[in-house]
């Protein structure tokens, strides 16, 4: 498929359809162990691409006060307000993420990044370094599928997320996750970068 379709009408049309294959129904491991160790319960979370955004549910479970769902496929933010009781006390965005605007504590990476055309990859790391706040991380999970045109979702490799990540970021971990569920095993690195000033 051309990278062109990638736009909120193809996104939109295959949450209609349910043809959402990399949706797990519910949060990853990673991802869930890596939030049971935060304890800050005020910080401000962007979790952007969010999709049915089980990440968001769970940290609100949780007692996190200060989430943002982001996603500009309005299906995605309607399935997660029909879904989630607690959605009201989250804030809830449907718009281009590279458009968005904000400063947050973390910003949460699930499957977004590999959704993206892989030309806005420069951009991605550009803007997440314009959301953080001074002392704020980016955290989550990357692919490394190899790379194909045919996506998504488009691989990449630890090299490649170095080259990428390293101008503006401090590269605190970019490690194998150790505990991925059965079909990610092996495929997914556990990121969590700090702005570099």
């Amino acid at each position: 498929m051309s990278t062109q379709e990638l736009n909120p009408g193809f996104w939109n049309s295959r949450y209609k359809a349910k043809n959402i294959g990399w949706d797990i129904g519910s949060i990853s491991t990673p991802l869930k162990e890596y939030f049971d160790t935060l304890s800050n319960k005020d910080l401000s979370i962007l979790i952007p691409g969010a999709g049915n955004c089980y990440e968001g549910e769970y940290l609100l479970n949780l007692g996190f006060t200060g989430v943002t769902v982001l996603d500009y496929a309005p299906e995605a933010i309607e399935n997660f307000r029909k879904r989630v009781s607690q959605h009201q006390k989250a804030k809830l965005i449907c718009a281009d993420f590279f458009t968005h605007r904000g400063q947050y504590d973390l910003i949460v990476e699930q499957t977004f990044f590999c959704a993206l055309n892989p030309a806005l990859r420069k951009d991605y790391a550009v803007k997440m370094h314009q959301l953080l706040k001074h002392g704020g991380k980016l955290a989550g999970l990357l692919f490394t599928d190899v790379p194909n045109e045919e996506g998504p979702p488009f691989g990449g490799s630890r090299e490649e997320y170095l080259q990428l990540f390293s101008e503006k970021f401090i590269i605190e971990k970019l490690e194998p996750c150790k505990n991925s569920i059965k079909p990610r095993s092996g495929r997914e690195l556990f990121i969590m970068l700090g702005p570099k000033a």
